[in-house]
């Protein structure tokens, strides 16, 4: 597997748990109970290690049923298709095979590509186990037994992200990252402290709702990420935040965010505040996007600070259309 396909495929995952993990796409519908555990969160949480700083998840089955996202396909232009390759890469089709996905962000010590630390991502669908391990082994991939699961190791290695891992941790979940993270989630087939222990990051998972979410550690993600000059010491102290969106014929959700104090709360909101009265104040005359601001609500008290929101269908509409006239017609549909 060459380096270029190796980050197509944890790219491909990653942006779906986390790009729709947090709702900021409209291409999603439903809310799927059935993948979520007793203690709250989808079950595949046992096998992400504890000290993940990020997690998010997304309702793959409903995204690519969603009539929403056909109105996205239609508004933008046609753009490499780039769910075609990673079908020949890994003989995974995203639009038939997956139902849901969980993706996780965990600390290594270094900054993996342009991510302060190892992504990994676990699919639950529907899956060839032989054709999957047969096309990777074309790409360079070595399989190897590691407690009793097969391990698929791409070949090579890559400066930054090092070699990329795909295994089987029971019918139907493929799991996919680095070696190490892999070897991490067999170990943790029979239990140990994965992220279902962490009671901070549980508590928060338990409270988000709608079809898509992501919770994570602020300040271990902003720790090693490269940041322009400024900016990290112009950060609140945010601690944690967290993302839901439920996504039906419109977009609605909610963004939170947790300061260490009452006073880098305050200051968060007076931020937000005075970006939302900008941009209000530039989109006067122009209803379609007036409408979609006012529609943002600032919200919290104490060290919470959240920033909820309500597009109904008309706003995506309005909106599509500005976009398709900025970018010109499309000359196909987005596969």
């Amino acid at each position: 597997m060459t380096t270029k396909t190796r980050y197509f495929v944890v790219g491909s995952l990653l942006t779906l748990g986390v790009g729709l993990g947090v709702g900021l796409v409209a291409y999603s519908t439903g809310f799927s109970t059935s993948a979520f555990t007793r203690q709250g969160g989808p079950d595949e949480l046992q096998f992400v290690p504890a000290n993940a700083a990020l997690v998010a998840y997304a309702d793959v089955h409903d995204i690519m049923l969603s009539d929403l996202r056909q109105k996205v396909r239609s508004a933008l232009p046609m753009k490499p298709d780039g769910q075609g390759e990673f079908q020949n890469q890994t003989g995974i089709n995203i639009e038939t095979d997956i139902d849901h996905v969980l993706a996780a962000i965990v600390p290594t010590g270094e900054q993996v590509g342009q991510m302060p630390g190892a992504p990994m991502v676990l699919a639950r669908g529907r899956f060839d186990q032989v054709k999957i391990e047969a096309l990777m082994r074309e790409h360079g991939a070595q399989v190897e037994e590691y407690k009793g699961v097969r391990l698929v190791v791409g070949g090579g290695q890559s400066g930054k992200g090092g070699s990329v891992s795909l295994a089987f941790l029971e019918p139907g979940l493929v799991a996919v990252g680095s070696p190490a993270l892999i070897r991490g989630a067999v170990d943790l087939k029979t239990g140990g402290s994965s992220i279902a222990t962490n009671d901070d990051m549980m508590g928060r998972i338990r409270d988000l709702d709608g079809n898509a979410w992501a919770a994570g550690r602020f300040d271990a993600l902003t720790s090693r990420a490269t940041l322009p000059n400024g900016v990290a010491q112009q950060l609140p102290s945010v601690t944690f935040f967290s993302a839901t969106a439920h996504i039906d014929s419109g977009i609605r959700g909610s963004l939170r965010a947790e300061t260490r104090d009452e006073e880098s709360a305050n200051g968060l909101r007076d931020v937000v505040r005075g970006f939302l009265a900008l941009g209000r104040m530039q989109a006067s005359g122009r209803p379609e996007i007036a409408g979609a601001l006012q529609s943002l609500q600032l919200g919290g008290s104490g060290t919470m600070v959240s920033l909820s929101f309500d597009l109904p269908a008309t706003a995506i509409d309005a909106l599509s259309r500005i976009g398709a006239r900025r970018v010109g017609p499309a000359s196909a549909p987005v596969r």
